[in-house]
């Protein structure tokens, strides 16, 4: 088990610097944000990689929030493709694992954005072939609004369709989309076996609290909310042998990786 944030937390002021806060915090993982873009020379990616390997840190990145494989504007749809491998050849550099997608919104229907999922990553993977990359895989990460493409049934498509793609679950956008579905332990459970059958050799998580309405997600919220209950996912893993990365997305992206990970029987109980 492999606890972090998501994004280079404040204290640490310089990528180098959150890192080893990030270590002296207790935790092995961070997740490098370019939601806005992807502004890193593929020097400077090597160094903040080479440092993070020396804290034995495990990297993953999130590639923009704009894109979008199954835009009805053709050249979005061509930029998205762009975008993730901007993100990719960062990871490549940063010796980042995953590179964590938000695919697309659902537009005419879901079948239809499934085939355009899966059209758009098969070009990344193409590319990425075409470049030697091996090494970084694309997460399509579950998405918490009712009207994005992004459950781990169409996630399960893509991947029939396209080799070299895993899932990201995102437990909180699962209980807003749920309509607050994960209640209790039987429910955590099904959705945790269901990830592992898919998720290779690491399960890729993202974890926070959440506020949600009719339409699914609002927005994050600290672990405190108790929307979901992290202490029952935590009880659900404490004895898995699972490889897991767990990345805090709630808005106390360190203070909450350190308070999960201290839910768990190794650490803090």
């Amino acid at each position: 088990m492999r606890f972090g944030p998501a994004g280079y937390p404040s204290k640490g002021k310089t990528p180098e610097g959150s890192l080893l806060y990030t270590k002296d915090l207790g935790l092995d993982a961070l997740e490098v944000e370019f939601v806005r873009g992807v502004r890193m020379s593929r020097e400077r990616a090597k160094a903040v990689g080479e440092s993070a390997r020396n804290l034995d840190i495990r990297l993953s990145c999130h590639a923009p929030y704009f894109v979008s494989f199954n835009s009805d504007n053709p050249e979005t749809r061509e930029k998205s493709v762009g975008w993730v491998m901007d993100t990719v050849r960062a990871a490549h550099s940063l010796g980042a694992y995953i590179v964590v997608i938000h695919a697309a919104s659902y537009g005419k229907s879901p079948d239809a954005a499934l085939e355009s999922v899966a059209e758009g990553l098969s070009v990344c993977r193409n590319k990425m072939d075409d470049e030697d990359i091996k090494g970084v895989t694309l997460g399509i990460e579950t998405m918490g609004k009712k009207s994005q493409f992004g459950t781990l049934k169409e996630i399960s498509g893509v991947m029939d369709r396209v080799d070299g793609i895993r899932p990201v679950l995102d437990v909180a956008h699962v209980h807003a989309r749920s309509g607050g579905g994960l209640k209790n332990r039987e429910d955590m459970s099904s959705l945790t076996d269901e990830f592992f059958s898919l998720c290779g050799s690491i399960a890729h998580f993202h974890i926070s609290g959440i506020k949600y309405g009719d339409k699914g997600e609002i927005s994050h919220l600290p672990l405190s909310s108790g929307e979901p209950d992290m202490r029952i996912l935590a009880d659900v893993l404490d004895d898995s042998k699972q490889d897991c990365t767990f990345i805090c997305e709630s808005p106390l992206i360190e203070e909450d990786a350190v308070l999960f990970r201290n839910m768990f029987s190794g650490y803090g109980r």
